[in-house]
């Protein structure tokens, strides 16, 4: 079920008095970015209903997001590793998969995150409120519950934190064949033959899920690679592993339509060029699994009414720290412009809840957010990539090291391939100093390793400094010390 904000008519209460209010703070929407906003108000002090029309807390993140897809991963990880095995000398002489008690492990990590997260709600003194949110006038919001009863709350701050839902693609409508995420999740078996719609990191990690199980996949990208808006290099990286992973890939392409097969019960999908170097054509397949984004659950007729304005996407626009153009009404996460990931979200929750009790903290940097996608191999990004460095006009002498990763002794004995970009510049107002802008990665464990360079951006760490850490032998992680020491005109283990 979507969390959205929907048409109500509107009255206005005044004056902003506190003590006339039931609550300091209301947040619509429990994801990553309402339950952070609701833990960081209480712990200032605030008192927070927090308004969730969902059986659970979460969101779609800890519900149909982040920690279910996770947990498939970490399990389809274990068919990878007995696939490696035999390279390695060990022989393992079948494998299948147990769909219910794969689905019940899943579950069960998706039960522990939830529990956890109401437990610690409850103990904060938070009020969780069931039912349908909807600002109905200044301070006032309105929460209907699945029986139809509607109950009123009064709040000095209204927080919108409705979160988004997976895109439809027009040419090919969702339906039992044409699925999202939220469907995906729930699948037993997996499909015999799927197509993925999309270049992206959910596209990328249900190719990886259901290449690992057995599956015959394909991905259709507009394209020459997938990861598309990342650089040039780490996507033709990514391209080349999966595909000689046996993924296959339809590049320069979109999806222009496709109709059922009655004789085998699966579905043809039509497409058409996305260039002058795509081809037209068609395949056939069991399951079309559409992953091209996700919009956000807004309303624009109601927020019109709210006075509270949209971008011709239909995402909230805010100040740097959450303020909407309605006076003490707030939003953040996805339905806001930017990366939309969980992460970002926590921290502008943090960031938001000060502001609105009064601090004034420090924005949230769109460039230091790092980005992760969690297939095999990963992949994993921060920062700038070289051509964003060189159109950003701040920066000057952009440089971009590409450190080898088959010169890392991990990445060999892993039996993937990856790659290691990273980008340093001078400060227009400090051209004596280069600085790490940026780095992307492709390789196992990148997700864990991308925080270091998270640190080294976000800190504008000079890059002399940054040549001097040091990291244990032998891991992953020593690939970001070797392309530092190349940066910085001393290389090591490598020419």
């Amino acid at each position: 079920m979507q969390q959205s904000i929907n048409q109500a008519g509107t009255e206005s209460l005044d004056p902003w008095d506190a003590n006339s209010r039931q609550y300091d703070t209301i947040i619509i929407g429990s994801g990553p970015g309402g339950y952070a906003t609701a833990l960081r108000t209480a712990e200032l002090g605030g008192r927070v209903a927090l308004v969730e029309q969902d059986p659970v807390v979460g969101g779609v993140c800890l519900n149909r997001g982040c920690i279910p897809t996770k947990a498939l991963l970490t399990a389809t990880q274990v068919l990878e590793q007995t696939s490696l095995g035999a390279a390695m000398g060990i022989n393992v002489e079948s494998t299948n998969i147990d769909y219910q008690k794969l689905q019940d492990y899943q579950d069960r990590m998706v039960d522990a995150m939830t529990g956890g997260l109401a437990s610690l709600l409850k103990q904060r003194g938070i009020t969780v409120v069931h039912g349908h949110g909807t600002i109905v006038g200044d301070g006032l919001v309105e929460v209907t519950d699945e029986d139809g009863h509607r109950t009123r709350l009064t709040t000095c701050d209204t927080i919108l934190a409705t979160g988004s839902h997976a895109r439809p693609l027009e040419e090919l409508p969702f339906d039992d064949l044409v699925i999202d995420t939220d469907r995906a999740l729930t699948l037993k078996p997996f499909p015999r033959r799927a197509l993925i719609i999309g270049s992206g990191a959910v596209a990328l990690e249900f190719a990886t899920i259901w290449n690992q199980a057995g599956c015959q996949v394909t991905l259709m990208v507009r394209r020459d690679r997938v990861l598309s808006h990342w650089g040039r290099r780490t996507g033709q990286i990514m391209t080349r592993e999966l595909e000689r992973q046996g993924i296959q890939i339809i590049t320069h392409a979109r999806c222009s339509g496709g109709h059922r097969l009655p004789a085998d019960g699966g579905i043809q999908v039509d497409y058409q060029p996305a260039d002058d170097k795509g081809q037209a054509g068609s395949i056939e397949t069991d399951l079309v699994l559409v992953a091209i984004g996700r919009d956000p659950n807004t309303d624009p007729k109601h927020m019109k009414e709210l006075g509270i304005d949209l971008d011709e996407q239909g995402q909230v626009l805010t100040d740097s720290q959450g303020r909407t153009s309605r006076d003490r009404v707030w939003a953040l996460g996805d339905i806001t412009p930017g990366h939309h990931l969980a992460h970002r979200a926590f921290q502008q929750g943090i960031t938001l809840a000060d502001a609105a009790s009064g601090l004034d903290p420090e924005p949230v940097n769109e460039a230091t957010i790092p980005r992760v996608v969690f297939s095999s191999p990963q992949a994993a990004a921060v920062g700038f990539s070289r051509q964003e460095a060189e159109d950003d006009p701040s920066l000057n002498q952009v440089k971009e090291t590409i450190y080898p990763m088959m010169a890392n002794s991990r990445m060999r004995m892993s039996g993937l391939q990856g790659t290691l970009s990273l980008i340093t510049a001078c400060q227009a107002t400090d051209l004596e100093n280069q600085i790490v802008v940026g780095l992307e990665m492709v390789s196992p464990q990148a997700s864990e390793n991308i925080a270091e360079a998270q640190q080294l951006v976000g800190n504008q760490i000079p890059l002399h400094r940054a040549a001097g850490l040091i990291h244990p032998h032998p891991t992953f992680s020593e690939a970001i010390g070797e392309a530092l020491l190349k940066a910085d005109g001393r290389p090591l283990n490598m020419r």
